[in-house]
């Protein structure tokens, strides 16, 4: 008999995580281990129903009980995918898992969390050593006097999000429209006039011009300078959103990318094109592989991995990106172009209580040194396409689905002790016995 693996995540949500929790559980039941159960969880706001829209996920309808349902039973092993405050030991066995954090420190909130848990798993290294360096001193509020210190005390071990290879693949420019022959996207992206196109992918989140965690701002800004005033331009296309899909988050977005336009003083600027909305794996596909899509850039400050920089490799695409934190896990200095920079105080407008504190730093990207890039690569693009091969084939190579599976395996092997399962213990039917009828003795 199997044991029981309940795991607590939001596998039915459209976010990041849920396409995180979507790929653990596939690998768990693949791994034909464990009787695999799901607690399906809310993600913030994002929406839910995805697996009822994707046919190619009705196998985890099994696996996933009712929202709400209580466990009837105490999990051999227990899972939550979460941020890690949220963590709570319920199982014999107990797995924090997290994509981890995107600056230098963490709360102390957090660290608590994965202490409650007897193993924690992370998306890269970088998280794994902010977990572990993060040390706090609690002191008692009346007299000053140190009661304990906070640091981590239980495991970590990295497991990267590996990337699906029958998903995320290079598609040669003639047969995109024959996958694809009705696609709006498509047909969107073939209407624009420039063919040479940088893309970002990535939430536009809270923060000051240049202080946003995936510092969108300050690359709108940065693309308008470099190319304003040029007889030839490029463009830049945005997929992105406040974390919100809705008509008024469009707008926001809209508005932002015109309120910087404003400051660059010139009346010749670049183009800039805003994908707003849900996509699916194939479309996302298709958009990384489309003719004009050149190549992808972020400046972004901090990634606990950085999922869309990885799959976005495997179209055999140069890639631009800031050279510090998750992602640099599966980005080979030799094959993809990173940026330097210097860590810097999160300023107070992007900070989040508990999760993204002020007192931590992440990456502040050279602005020179980005502007000269973006400049150098839509003139001499020829010289990065071997670059963005050869990543492409180190991604695939050390960064798949598959290798994640099985590294999945190798650190529950590795760390699960055995659980003996309680063995029911069958009764015999006890017999009905006819007692002899005793005489009462007078005395």
């Amino acid at each position: 008999m199997k044991n029981t693996f309940v795991i607590s995540c939001p596998i039915d949500t459209y976010s990041g995580y849920g396409a995180r929790a979507r790929d653990l559980v596939k690998a768990l039941i693949k791994l034909d281990k464990y009787d695999v159960k799901v607690m399906p969880q809310r993600w913030g706001a994002t929406p839910w129903g995805f697996i009822e829209d994707h046919l190619e996920w009705h196998f985890l309808k099994p696996h996933v009980l009712e929202v709400g349902a209580p466990l009837t039973s105490q999990p051999d092993i227990w899972a939550q995918l979460t941020v890690p405050n949220e963590f709570t030991p319920i199982g014999k066995y107990n797995i924090g898992i997290t994509a981890g954090i995107e600056t230098t420190i963490c709360a102390p909130q957090w660290v608590e969390g994965m202490n409650r848990m007897n193993i924690n798993l992370v998306s890269s290294n970088h998280a794994k050593k902010v977990f572990e360096n993060s040390k706090f001193e609690q002191k008692d509020k009346k007299t000053n006097q140190l009661e304990k210190l906070i640091q981590l005390e239980k495991p970590v071990e990295v497991l990267f999000e590996g990337a699906d290879l029958s998903k995320y693949f290079e598609v040669p420019s003639k047969e995109i429209k024959e996958l694809s022959p009705y696609s709006p996207l498509i047909q969107s992206l073939d209407e624009i006039k420039e063919d040479f196109c940088f893309l970002f992918v990535g939430h536009w989140m809270q923060g000051n011009l240049g202080e946003d965690r995936k510092n969108v701002g300050l690359l709108v800004k940065a693309f308008y300078e470099t190319f304003k005033n040029k007889k030839n331009q490029p463009a830049l296309i945005l997929k992105t959103s406040s974390g919100v899909i809705s008509y008024m988050d469009r707008d926001s977005i809209l508005k932002k990318i015109s309120q910087i336009k404003s400051t660059v003083k010139s009346s010749n600027l670049p183009n800039i094109y805003l994908l707003h909305g849900e996509f699916s794996d194939t479309e996302m596909n298709l958009l990384y592989n489309h003719p004009k899509v050149k190549t992808m850039v972020s400046l972004t400050k901090g990634e606990g991995f950085g999922r869309p920089l990885l799959e976005f490799t495997l179209s055999k695409k140069p890639l631009i990106t800031t050279g510090w934190s998750g992602h640099v896990d599966f980005l080979n200095p030799e094959f993809t172009t990173l940026l330097k920079g210097h860590l810097t105080n999160v300023h107070s407008s992007a900070a989040v209580k508990d999760m993204i504190l002020e007192e931590s730093q992440w990456f502040t990207v050279d602005n020179g040194q980005a502007g000269a890039t973006f400049k150098d690569m839509f003139e001499n693009y020829k010289k990065y396409i071997d670059g963005g091969k050869r990543q492409s084939h180190y991604s695939k190579t050390n960064f798949s689905w598959e290798k994640m599976k099985e590294l999945l395996g190798d650190i529950l092997d590795k760390n699960v002790p055995e659980i003996p399962k309680e063995v029911q213990i069958q009764l015999p039917k006890l017999k009905k016995i006819e007692l002899p009828k005793l005489k009462k003795i007078n005395g």
